[in-house]
């Protein structure tokens, strides 16, 4: 659905050229929610007003569906960017505008007939569940309001994609919760394929497929979102996955141990499982929990604990088989 290709996005700054996006490729899959994570300065929002091109790439392609916007003409790019709904961290609505007429805006410069403006604009008001709000103006709502009326105001025009700037960063974390549910139910409903940037690492474990992580304008990091959040390569990744998860093992805690020191990942059904229990049960190892994390990533539940095993070689060899065959990656820390 989105394809950059080699995209460099280049500015003139006191006569030097910076760099803020160097050479990036990544695809976009049809209905699916990719995220884009990267910490200030990244240049992860440069790179996401790349694919609407309200940034222009330096150089690189941009594809969309099977349109290439960056070999189209201006008015050419007017009509596609109908196709591309965008929402924003700061709302950008019309403060002299009532919800309904900031969700209608887009639908009257396509010049549709009042009839279908208002017909279509019932249905986002339901979609986002502000009907009782439809006549009050943005200072009378709350940020999560807001921000509803932001994302309905980017489906007006029925698009294929949505791209979200950062769309939760400026709400408390029981309204980003519902904001984050909100756009997992568009998703799911309408099929849209969702392009997000985030600094925050719980936005991209709530809803996203797979992430990309971006440092100094270069994607560094990028797959499915629980192999990179449960295996982190990069320190920048590292760093992002410690915002949510005690992944790292804490030196002093495990300095003097005289047991194996194993970690145990699980995904899935395994992280309701006594499976740990049922591997030591019949051998004389004894075990400790270290540390641990227990959660679920979008909607798949996973687990990563640090455990000691205290017995002979060969009988924590043989808890070790034990939980292997049971599924789990069993590794030394």
């Amino acid at each position: 659905m989105i394809k950059l290709h080699n995209i460099r996005k280049s500015y003139r700054v006191g006569g030097l050229s910076v760099e803020a996006v160097r050479d990036v490729s990544l695809t976009v899959h049809k209905g699916e929610i990719f995220g884009i994570i990267g910490h200030s300065g990244a240049g992860k929002s440069t790179l996401l007003r790349c694919v609407n091109l309200l940034e222009k790439p330096t150089s690189g392609t941009v594809t969309v569906g099977d349109m290439e916007l960056t070999g189209l003409s201006e008015g050419q790019l007017q009509r596609q960017r109908r196709r591309i709904g965008m929402i924003f961290q700061h709302f950008n609505l019309l403060s002299m505008s009532t919800v309904r007429d900031n969700i209608a805006f887009p639908l009257t410069l396509a010049k549709l007939s009042k009839a279908e403006i208002n017909k279509r604009v019932d249905e986002l008001l339901k979609l986002v569940q502000l009907e009782q709000h439809a006549d009050k103006y943005p200072a009378q709502l709350s940020g999560g309001q807001k921000q509803r009326v932001g994302i309905a105001r980017a489906l007006a025009n029925n698009p294929d994609v949505l791209l979200c700037d950062e769309a939760t960063s400026a709400l408390d974390p029981q309204t980003t919760n519902s904001i984050l549910s909100l756009l997992l139910d568009i998703n799911a409903k309408l099929g849209i394929t969702i392009l997000l940037i985030t600094h925050e690492m719980n936005v991209i474990r709530s809803i996203c497929d797979r992430v990309a992580v971006i440092d100094k304008g270069e994607i560094v990091e990028m797959g499915d979102v629980l192999h990179v959040f449960l295996k982190p390569e990069h320190p920048v990744t590292r760093d992002f996955v410690d915002q949510v998860a005690d992944s790292g093992a804490n030196g002093q805690l495990l300095r003097g141990r005289k047991g194996r020191l194993l970690r145990m990942t699980y995904i899935g059904d395994l992280t309701y499982e006594p499976i740990l229990y049922n591997a030591v049960k019949p051998t004389g190892v004894e075990f400790a929990i270290l540390q641990g994390t227990v959660s679920r990533m979008k909607e798949t539940p996973y687990g990563q604990l640090i455990v000691e095993l205290i017995g002979s070689d060969a009988e924590v060899e043989r808890v070790i088989g034990a939980l292997r065959a049971e599924g789990l990656e069993v590794e030394a820390v």
